[in-house]
């Protein structure tokens, strides 16, 4: 397949990139910084854009399959857009080249719950601030991107991964719809899950969470590491 990848930079999105490579799919690693990009290969095409830009999105679009996005902001309290205007421009893109396939990258922030193992301090305290307080500009959203997906006549499929981390392998993650109790997620599962739904319809036009369940850090590692990275 021919595969777009927006957010192709951040660190699932080079991985996402790396894999369907792999697979043999021709991709276009849509990204900011080009320059920057690490991956070469015959069947890759680096394009420079912005996803507020409307135009660049489009050309970016232009002649593909099927479009990932794994875009990915920062915790922080400034205002976001990137993932709404991202969304809009995307399937305006998609309308008018007549792509169906979209399956964008989400967050279980966007409807967080209280966990069975987190404890008082993870679900009382921060979970909490995270979501409503320190993050609320960026899970504010990623909800109104989900809001645009799903009004959408696209083929859509919203990932809600939770704790992302690093691993060096796929594990056997859980791929549910609707929530899931557990804390974390690989970037290797999210983009083994990701490139998979291009082979699998049973998931469109379906919010599912991607877990892992093998190999997590604790949380205080966690946190150190990866509470305030790009996804």
């Amino acid at each position: 397949m021919r595969i777009a990848v927006f957010g192709a930079n951040g660190p699932t999105g080079r991985l996402l990139t790396g894999r369907a490579l792999a697979a043999g799919h021709h991709v276009a690693a849509i990204t900011r910084q080009p320059r920057s990009f690490p991956l070469r290969h015959e069947r890759l095409d680096v394009i420079g854009a912005d996803v507020h830009d409307p135009e660049a999105v489009d050309a970016a679009v232009a002649e593909r399959d099927a479009v990932l996005s794994t875009l990915g902001v920062p915790l922080g309290k400034k205002p976001i857009t990137t993932y709404s205007q991202g969304a809009a421009n995307i399937i305006a893109a998609m309308r008018r080249h007549r792509l169906r396939r979209l399956a964008v990258v989400s967050s279980s922030g966007v409807d967080p719950r209280p966990y069975s193992e987190g404890g008082f301090l993870f679900n009382r305290v921060v979970l909490p601030y995270v979501t409503r307080v320190l993050g609320r500009p960026l899970y504010d959203d990623m909800r109104r991107m989900e809001e645009l997906v799903r009004a959408s006549d696209l083929d859509w499929t919203i990932l809600r991964p939770s704790g992302l981390y690093h691993l060096p392998s796929v594990t056997d993650y859980i791929l549910a719809e609707g929530h899931v109790d557990a804390r974390f997620t690989s970037r290797t599962d999210l983009a083994a899950s990701m490139l998979a739904l291009l082979d699998d319809d049973r998931y469109v036009r379906t919010t599912l969470s991607v877990i892992t369940t093998v190999g997590n850090p604790t949380f205080l590692r966690w946190f150190r590491r990866e509470a305030f990275a790009k996804s």
